[in-house]
């Protein structure tokens, strides 16, 4: 176990995502300035890949993540101490970006920041119980079933949606494969 006191940073970022989502329903345009779209690239607005993992579409999809952030968030802080949980979820949510921008016309959202929360988790702590899906699971069976909902829905199994499964997909494999290197660098 790392000795690292907890700075609560996955709290701090539940309270500025939400914050930022006050700001959206408040200013006019606010989201189109942060938005992770083609000026991203063409316009050299790279702040994009960032502020685009703070706005979020609708209240269902920022209660989701929050929800998510919350959960898995505080675990993963708490195993691997404040500093790695920011680039976690930073590095994770910034490269997941750069994997969609080249998918979908737009993107916003914290889902790839978090799902390699999801994906770290999955490798450090396979066994860790969690709800899901409407009863307990391992954390690797609920991954594997996340992973398999976001392939079918990229397949278009489930119809055209909003959901940014290409940018989930790769935030879990950023996730997985940052689990994997913490793993071998840290005796338990």
């Amino acid at each position: 176990m790392l000795k690292n006191k907890n700075k609560f940073y996955s709290l701090w970022l539940l309270l500025i995502i939400s914050l930022v989502f006050v700001l959206q329903l408040l200013i006019p345009k606010f989201t189109d300035f942060f938005l992770l779209n083609g000026s991203a690239l063409t316009n050299f607005q790279y702040w994009r890949f960032l502020t685009a993992i703070f706005l979020h579409g609708s209240l269902t999809h920022l209660l989701f993540n929050l929800f998510a952030l919350f959960f898995f968030g505080i675990i993963l802080e708490k195993e691997i101490g404040s500093k790695n949980f920011l680039l976690v979820f930073f590095f994770s949510g910034i490269l997941a970006n750069l994997i969609a921008v080249n998918f979908y016309e737009s993107s916003l959202g914290a889902s790839g920041a978090i799902y390699g929360i999801i994906g770290m988790l999955t490798v450090i702590k396979p066994l860790m119980m969690v709800w899901t899906f409407g009863m307990i699971m391992p954390m690797f069976i609920a991954s594997i079933i996340w992973i398999t909902a976001d392939v079918l829905r990229t397949l278009g199994a489930f119809g055209t949606t909003n959901i940014g499964s290409i940018a989930h997909l790769s935030g879990i494999a950023i996730g997985i494969l940052l689990g994997f290197l913490f793993r071998g660098f840290v005796k338990r």
